[in-house]
């Protein structure tokens, strides 16, 4: 599947038109549902394929954050034979009252994969749970920047953003409103 074909196949599957509220409190006459595309299997797998073309020779784990992002850490690691993570938005208060699932060791270096990139503040979160954690993030590979400020935030928060695709790709809105 070429970027183009991949692009289209995102928005066919999950852009949707209407009045939504963001994670960051903004409000958007459109919407990239990642459920949506995630939940396709031909996409996901191409998803997966692509962003682990992101990992290196020091990545020892994938991670992404709870909901949206552990389809993709899982598609991601499987295509890179690496162990994933998957980090909670809050910290369980149960069980192993752990902020993340899976193994991670200090030192370890960590692509942290993000589905829509709006703010990244959701990511960031996830980011810093990491490094909180003695993990070192590599980079933060998003499959969708909608250009609304993450890759700003993130690389002012000292990270390497990349973004397998962008709004320009999805042919979204120019903005939000």
């Amino acid at each position: 599947m070429t970027k183009e074909e991949l692009a289209e196949r995102i928005r066919a599957a999950s852009y949707l038109e209407g009045e939504f509220t963001l994670r960051s409190g903004r409000k958007s006459s459109f919407y990239v549902d990642k459920y949506l595309f995630e939940t396709q299997p031909d996409i996901l797998a191409e998803v997966g394929r692509r962003l682990a073309e992101k990992v290196d020779r020091h990545t020892t784990r994938i991670a992404g954050a709870e909901l949206g992002g552990v389809a993709l850490a899982a598609a991601t690691a499987l295509a890179a034979g690496l162990p994933f993570l998957i980090v909670r938005n809050a910290k369980k208060d149960y069980g192993t009252s752990k902020q993340f699932e899976g193994r991670l060791g200090r030192g370890d270096q960590v692509l942290l994969v993000e589905d829509i990139a709006t703010t990244g503040g959701q990511v960031l979160e996830a980011a810093k749970t990491l490094t909180d954690a003695g993990a070192a993030v590599q980079r933060i590979v998003a499959v969708v920047d909608r250009l609304e400020g993450a890759s700003d935030n993130i690389t002012e928060a000292g990270f390497i953003f990349e973004a397998l695709l962008n709004a320009r790709d999805l042919r979204l809105p120019t903005t939000g409103q």
